[in-house]
């Protein structure tokens, strides 16, 4: 399968990041009835941390945080700069409901609202995805930036709660919006990626810069949109992978994960 691109000069400088914990966590209640979801613990230290660490030693110069349900724990929690080996990564945030009572504005529209933290490229993940050997690699992202794509995504082989997989991949590195019937193989959308601001502005998106309406949106129709005219790249990621998205699944990395 493809792979992502490649670009190796010297010194390369890392985009920002934004990591996404607004949502309610309505599978994993009651865990979440009195914690947001990023802030579970996996092996000791909250979903969100294991992020940042590779966040940090990638490089990333700083990473913006959206905030939802119970969302005022999250920076108390993680404060201003998250430091791991000797290294320093500024935390931003993105406050989607004041309330705390989870008014997330789902991804797009979370993405839209916290755009202008952001720069023209970003690095995304979802904060209550578990994938302890992914690589915030900055070649990747310097091709990316030197690219015309709008989005390059990191597919990963179907779980067993989702068999049908969300996206095909061309020989070329293209993510394919496949239709209905067609028997091409399908992978499983990670929800790590690189983006371009470009996306979230006509004619793919019709949300102005941070969202002043509050609009809510999902990020599958843009990036659908962008598949269609051949400007969405994708890569596969064989590592360890989990969508912590039910207390079994969560029970299961705590218990039988080696780490």
């Amino acid at each position: 399968m493809s792979s992502a691109p490649v670009f190796a000069p010297s010194a390369l400088l890392q985009p920002p990041a934004m990591l996404l914990a607004a949502g309610r966590g309505e599978r994993m209640r009651p865990l979440t009835d009195h914690c947001p979801k990023p802030l579970l613990e996996v092996q000791g230290q909250p979903l969100l941390q294991w992020h940042l660490q590779a966040l940090a030693a990638a490089g990333v110069p700083r990473a913006v945080i959206n905030t939802g349900w119970l969302g005022a724990q999250i920076p108390a929690r993680l404060g201003s700069v998250f430091e791991a080996a000797g290294a320093a990564l500024p935390l931003a945030y993105s406050d989607e409901d004041p309330s705390g009572q989870g008014s997330a504005l789902e991804t797009a529209g979370g993405i839209a609202r916290a755009l202008p933290q952001l720069g023209p490229v970003f690095w995304l993940a979802a904060g209550d995805v578990f994938a302890p050997d992914f690589t915030f690699d900055a070649a990747a992202a310097a091709a990316f930036a030197a690219s015309e794509q709008l989005a390059h995504l990191w597919l990963v082989p179907n779980p067993e709660h989702h068999p049908l997989g969300d996206f095909g991949l061309s020989a070329e590195g293209l993510a394919l919006d496949l239709p209905a019937g067609d028997p091409r193989p399908r992978w499983t959308y990670s929800t790590i990626a690189l983006l371009r601001a470009e996306l979230f502005a006509t004619p793919w998106c019709d949300i102005p810069a941070g969202n002043p309406q509050g609009v809510r949106a999902a990020l599958g129709p843009l990036l659908r949109r962008a598949m269609a005219s051949g400007r969405v790249g994708a890569s596969v990621y064989s590592g360890r992978w989990t969508d912590v998205g039910t207390p079994e699944r969560l029970q299961l990395l705590n218990t039988s994960l080696p780490l």
